[in-house]
């Protein structure tokens, strides 16, 4: 059978495009997949990144120390506490500060809440009725990390020198009772996974491949990689905590799924710890106007909830830095598609995937390719009586972790789960307007 090529993603204008509406995070197009097929089955695949570049490190090196958590935090969405994390710890590393012991334990009380919101809602998008049902157990959650940091996604509570200002009064007992109510979620989830076998040995990545493309956090531990920093090489107050490793070795998309569900037990004994611990004291120090960092380099790194994120900063003395360079997870992890999808086949003739319409796809290669790309590049949720065809990858600011999805069995009622809807459509064969025939058509 002759080879064909297909370019598949968020806003792609190819063979079969997807039109999610204006308001999803995504319709501008960060994502493509240049797809070459045998048949309907994945020969190669190309992941081009970048379409939505914010040169941020350029943006760094005109903001001061204290601006540069604004641009950090817009990364990732929805692990949002995390990156301002690691731009402060190396700002502070930088100026040699000790910290208020108070503020070294919220700020890892947060970090781990910010795991499981993230966690939780790709969970949500993926796993279908079962973790939708946790949705509001998440949003008692996300309430609880707003009323502590002010804000609902881009929290602004990390500061240079602490945090923004302390907890409320009561605010330990409301986290206590979400926690405990996250943690039925969890055990649910890990029921879910046990009786689907969703996604066993689809999109198998080898832990020589991980190393290689230098992939982290939860799809590399479910390739056999021992790595957390939060064990391997502390910060925070995860030296005086029991971090246990969580790993699989299948490499499959089952193996990532359950990784990312066994992080959510981890994080919930984490941010327990924490409560306990939890000392008195001050949360930040204090620091003149204008702060600036000695000359020199330095770099630090944390175990965000989709990986390693990192910031190499150079210092000249000034009150901005000279550069300020930064490794995120979700470049590394969407590199290694090439090597997950290869060989990947259409496992069935597509069906309407919850509240997924397939309408006038070229063939059903075509329909199956765009419906599981979408289903993990939209946090579209998968019903349980869909047979997704082929494993892609979920990489998006809104839900950025790249988890590949399989098949499912038919098990649950296809009543749709979300009121977005999906379609596929063939690029109109009408020539694209001119900028002076919309000019002319407006009043």
């Amino acid at each position: 059978m002759a080879l064909r090529e297909q370019v598949v993603g968020i806003g792609a204008a190819s063979t079969g495009s997807l039109v999610l509406g204006p308001a999803h995070p995504s319709s501008h197009g960060v994502l493509q997949l240049h797809l070459v097929l045998d048949g309907d089955v994945v020969v190669s695949a190309e992941p081009e990144v970048g379409f939505l570049h914010r040169g941020a490190e350029k943006l760094f090196e005109v903001r001061d120390y204290r601006q540069l958590t604004m641009l950090a935090n817009r990364h990732d969405w929805l692990s949002a506490f995390s990156n301002e994390l690691a731009i402060v710890l190396a700002v502070e590393r930088m100026l040699g500060m000790q910290l208020p012991e108070r503020a070294v334990w919220l700020r890892t009380l947060l970090a781990e809440v910010n795991r499981l919101l993230n966690h939780l809602l790709f969970l949500g998008a993926s796993l279908g009725l079962p973790a939708l049902q946790g949705f509001r157990e998440r949003e008692a959650l996300q309430a609880v990390m707003e009323e502590a940091t002010g804000g609902r996604m881009h929290y602004m509570a990390n500061r240079v020198g602490g945090l923004v200002a302390d907890i409320p009064l009561g605010w330990t007992g409301r986290l206590a009772a979400a926690l405990a109510d996250v943690r039925v979620v969890a055990a649910a989830l890990h029921t879910t996974l046990a009786d689907t076998g969703l996604g066993r040995g689809v999109g198998v990545l080898p832990a020589a491949d991980v190393l290689a493309y230098g992939v982290s956090g939860p799809v590399a531990r479910a390739s056999g990689v021992a790595l957390d920093l939060r064990r391997d090489e502390p910060y925070l107050a995860y030296g005086s905590l029991d971090v246990p490793l969580v790993t699989r070795t299948e490499g499959d998309a089952h193996a990532r799924f359950c990784c990312v569900v066994d992080q959510l037990v981890v994080s919930l004994d984490l941010a327990e710890q924490c409560l306990v611990r939890l000392p008195p004291g001050p949360v930040s120090l204090r620091l003149p106007k204008t702060v600036r960092a000695p000359e020199g380099t330095t770099y630090a790194w944390t175990e965000g909830p989709l990986g390693i994120s990192g910031y190499y900063l150079v210092s000249r003395g000034d009150r901005v830095p000279w550069r300020l360079a930064m490794r995120t997870a979700s470049f590394n992890n969407v590199s290694a598609l090439p090597v997950a999808l290869a060989g990947v086949p259409r496992l069935a003739p597509p069906v309407p995937v919850a509240n997924a319409t397939v309408k006038d796809s070229a063939d059903s290669a075509t329909a199956s390719l765009v419906i599981a790309t979408t289903i993990v590049l939209s946090a579209v949720s998968p019903s349980a009586q869909a047979r997704v065809p082929l494993a892609a990858v979920k990489s998006l600011p809104a839900v950025a972790l790249p988890l590949l999805v399989a098949q499912v069995a038919p098990t649950a009622p296809a009543e749709p789960l979300l009121r977005r809807t999906v379609r596929v459509t063939e690029p109109s064969a009408s020539p694209t307007p001119t900028l002076a025939a919309v000019r002319a058509s407006m009043p």
